[in-house]
């Protein structure tokens, strides 16, 4: 099954925290946000709201747009893997495959830019 852009944002989420040797409790607490819905968005079980996800972010002192760059790399990764897998090369799945840039980047529209139009 293909990994959901929620189990990929609480993934990043819960590296940052466990790479700076914090605890659920002490992120919860700066974060201001339940220590039992911060573990559920880190499981990827809940989706977080923006302005929850840009709490979290500000607790762990990582900016957003890493993570987000994060959740991407891991996403383009689970896509190519399984591609991999439906053409049979048989490609280790750390390879990234040749139709992803890793560059590539999604840019999404201000909501203002989409009322207008």
């Amino acid at each position: 099954m293909a990994l959901l852009l929620r189990e990929a944002i609480g993934d990043s989420l819960r590296r940052a925290r466990v790479s700076q040797s914090r605890t659920l409790r002490e992120v919860s607490h700066s974060a201001r946000v339940s220590l039992g819905y911060l573990s559920e968005v880190e499981r990827g079980r809940k989706e977080a709201s923006s302005e929850l996800l840009a709490a979290i972010c500000e607790a762990l002192d990582v900016p957003l747009s890493e993570v987000l760059v994060d959740v991407s790399e891991s996403l383009a990764d689970g896509v190519a893997a399984t591609e991999r897998a439906a053409a049979g090369t048989g490609a280790p799945a750390d390879v990234p495959a040749a139709s992803i840039d890793r560059d590539t980047r999604v840019v999404i529209p201000a909501p203002a830019a989409l009322a207008a139009a």
